[in-house]
């Protein structure tokens, strides 16, 4: 079973949520709350597999609380729920070190898919949004000068890896691309967060979308 704590200040988004994440589909509510500084506490008792994390909420938002949960130490992954429109927001989430994020009003198909994702350590990049996120993330692109700087210590076949990791590519889907295994896959990306001192996926793809390894219009 998948524990998961929600997050989010409307009972009625509350509500659907608990009737998607069923435990016949291999979940538990762990918890719920309707503000960032109670999700704190919540996650701290409850120690959920994933946090679901609305972003616009009284007391403390959920990009607030994102930054705080995963700066403590074996902090679940947090998938962000959001409504069409919030790209900053999300571009602020993901940088706070959330895993993906997902609109609260896709099937609930796809909100089970994207909550399985992330409490396997992937990235979930909700479609409907991503390429306007990426192009918010464009608006603060460094110079190329300054990206060769930043990316000078990896090697060609490393920053291959982690262009397709900022494209939302699975490990399996990277290794389906380089015709390399799985396990080759691991070994670069765990050299690629050593060296750019990146603490997981999610910062890898921030850092992919700072540095101008991404473009917008690519596909995943």
């Amino acid at each position: 079973m998948i524990r998961v704590l929600l997050v989010d200040d409307q009972e009625l988004v509350r509500a659907g949520l608990r009737r998607i994440l069923r435990p016949r589909e291999g979940f538990e509510i762990a918890a719920e709350c309707g503000d960032g500084a109670a999700a704190l506490e919540a996650a701290a008792q409850t120690r959920p597999d994933v946090v679901l994390m609305d972003v616009r909420m009284p007391v403390m938002d959920g990009v607030e609380a994102t930054r705080r949960l995963r700066a403590l130490p074996d902090s679940p992954p947090i998938l962000v729920l959001t409504t069409f429109g919030d790209d900053e927001v999300l571009s602020g989430a993901l940088r706070a070190g959330a895993s993906g994020f997902q609109l609260k009003d896709a099937p609930g198909e796809d909100i089970i898919r994207a909550v399985r994702a992330v409490a396997v350590g992937e990235v979930w990049l909700d479609p409907a949004v991503t390429e306007r996120v990426l192009t918010a993330y464009r608006r603060g692109a460094p110079p190329p000068s300054q990206v060769a700087g930043a990316l000078v210590g990896l090697t060609a076949r490393e920053v291959e890896v982690l262009r397709l990791i900022g494209r939302g590519a699975s490990n399996a889907e990277i290794a389906e691309s380089l015709v390399v295994s799985e396990g080759t896959v691991k070994t670069h990306i765990g050299s690629i967060f050593s060296k750019l001192e990146l603490r997981d996926r999610a910062a890898a793809i921030v850092f992919a979308f700072d540095h101008g390894l991404v473009q917008p219009s690519q596909p995943a």
